[in-house]
């Protein structure tokens, strides 16, 4: 049974909002860190998403990551880069995910991008195993990016394809109704401030590219990530409203159906993801769901005292995670006897005791 390394943070980081704030400012560099290929996936007609991808030789050889940011990120954030720096060095494919509209790639759709758009991943799941030819494939999600591989993962069910060996969620804002209200209480007014004035940015963008579909009459009535989600994201991507919104892509409601090996990382001094939502009845009965969720960190921070590859803990236990599953085997031919994938195989049962291989505490 594997044990996860305990995180000590950083001496001066010890409050949940430092950790967050400093976290996104750190002075980083990637020198084991190829330039990217850029790719293309068309994940429904008229829409593409862009992954910044770090091939090895001999792609189907190896195992592959392929990693999601949050709310308003992309594939150039700090934690996308230095999870695909420590992967690639451990020997692992690495595509970098941008969600719709992110990282500069709002010409490649005419729609937003939101936190219920899990088909977006298993739309790329399936052309990386079809074109590609990929035999092990992780997701990795950061906070909302955590929300759509947890989503996806539960949206499979028992019918997971045998080539996804495993996802990891870091913060992840699966209770999508609980951390929008945390965000809005005053203590974190500074980081609702910053999501509201990108988003904003953002729509202003999509107009100018997208006259015909966008109007921008509400945004200035925009003060807060709900009130946005009320008037933009509920108008133009078919929800009734904010509430519906959240209920509909909460991966709270398909937690307990998760059948892959599944690690998620949070904090307990989180200042927008509350640790309560992490008491969800799934933690404690679904066998493939692995919790670590230390004291401090911050919200997708884990600067820790340690210097090198453990300067970054959850990225490092993300690839540790990942390279333990790998390791554990390559999974049964597709084709046996056995439960029906959602890609055409037959997923193996050897799951549940590779999953379980990993529960104990940390």
């Amino acid at each position: 049974m594997h044990l996860v390394r305990d995180f000590r943070p950083h001496p001066r980081l010890r409050n949940g909002h430092l950790m967050t704030v400093v976290s996104a400012f750190w002075p980083r560099a990637f020198p084991r860190l190829p330039a990217a290929a850029h790719r293309l996936f068309e994940v429904e007609q008229g829409t593409q998403v862009r992954g910044d991808c770090n091939w090895h030789e001999d792609r189907r050889a190896h195992s592959t990551l392929v990693l999601l940011h949050g709310l308003e990120g992309s594939s150039d954030s700090g934690y996308m880069r230095g999870c695909a720096e420590k992967a690639f060095a451990a020997g692992f494919n690495v595509v970098r995910l941008n969600q719709r509209n992110c990282g500069g790639t709002e010409h490649l759709t005419p729609t937003l991008y939101h936190s219920g758009r899990s088909a977006d991943l298993r739309a790329v799941l399936a052309e990386l195993v079809a074109r590609d030819g990929l035999g092990e494939i992780f997701f990795v999600g950061w906070s909302m990016g955590g929300n759509l591989v947890l989503k996806m993962a539960g949206e499979f069910g028992s019918k997971a394809p045998e080539q996804l060996r495993g996802i990891a969620a870091v913060n992840p804002c699966f209770d999508l109704a609980a951390c929008v209200d945390a965000l809005g209480e005053g203590r974190n007014f500074v980081y609702s401030r910053h999501f509201v004035r990108k988003l904003k940015r953002r729509m202003r963008r999509k107009a100018q590219l997208f006259g015909g579909i966008y109007s921008l009459d509400q945004l200035p009535r925009v003060r807060t990530v709900r009130s946005f989600d009320c008037m933009i994201t509920a108008r133009y991507c078919g929800f009734h409203n904010a509430n519906d919104y959240y209920a509909r892509s909460s991966a709270m409601h398909v937690l307990g159906a998760i059948q892959v090996p599944t690690l998620m990382l949070t904090a307990q001094d989180d200042p927008f993801v509350p640790f309560s939502t992490f008491s969800h009845e799934a933690m404690r009965t679904n066998p493939f769901i692995r919790l670590v969720a230390p004291e401090h960190g911050g919200h997708c921070g884990f600067i820790s005292d340690e210097h090198g590859e453990e300067r970054f803990w959850s990225e490092a236990r993300v690839v540790e995670f990942c390279a333990e599953q790998r390791e554990l085997g390559v999974p049964e031919q597709l084709g046996k006897p056995g439960r029906e994938s959602s890609l055409g195989g037959q997923p193996s049962e050897k799951r549940r005791l590779e999953a379980g291989a990993t529960m104990g505490g940390a």
